[in-house]
């Protein structure tokens, strides 16, 4: 069973930073596909960035590119967003997920995950 734990929220004024981590429960951790998404009550999970495993590049959404900043560390099965630059749109909960099989065209797709953390609340405030 893999399991993925996020950490790192919080609130922060305007133009603050935050770094959210996930540490995933699984072996092979260097073969998988991680990924932060963010969900609002009145919005469907979107996507925020995705980083591919064994080097496969990262992605992000329009929105949060060149203020967040996703990597990974295998040695410690971790994954971390930087997010710089905060905007009160921001607001939300960040899921961590994880999944072993997805083709690149996938990575920005929730419903082709196959793990998901808690979620952990950012709110972005003046």
């Amino acid at each position: 069973q893999v399991q993925l734990v996020e950490s790192g929220g919080g609130s922060v004024q305007i133009g603050g930073s935050l770094t959210l981590s996930c540490v995933a429960s699984v072996s092979a951790f260097r073969r998988y596909t991680l990924g932060w998404f963010r969900q609002t009550p009145t919005k469907e999970r979107e996507f925020v960035a995705a980083i591919r495993g064994n080097g496969g590049g990262t992605f992000y959404a329009d929105s949060v590119k060149g203020r967040f900043t996703i990597s990974r560390d295998n040695a410690k099965n971790a994954v971390t967003l930087q997010m710089n630059n905060l905007r009160p749109e921001d607001t939300a909960i960040y899921y961590c997920a994880a999944d072993q099989h997805l083709i690149q065209s996938s990575v920005r797709r929730y419903d082709q995950y196959d793990y998901w953390g808690q979620g952990t609340q950012v709110t972005v405030s003046s």
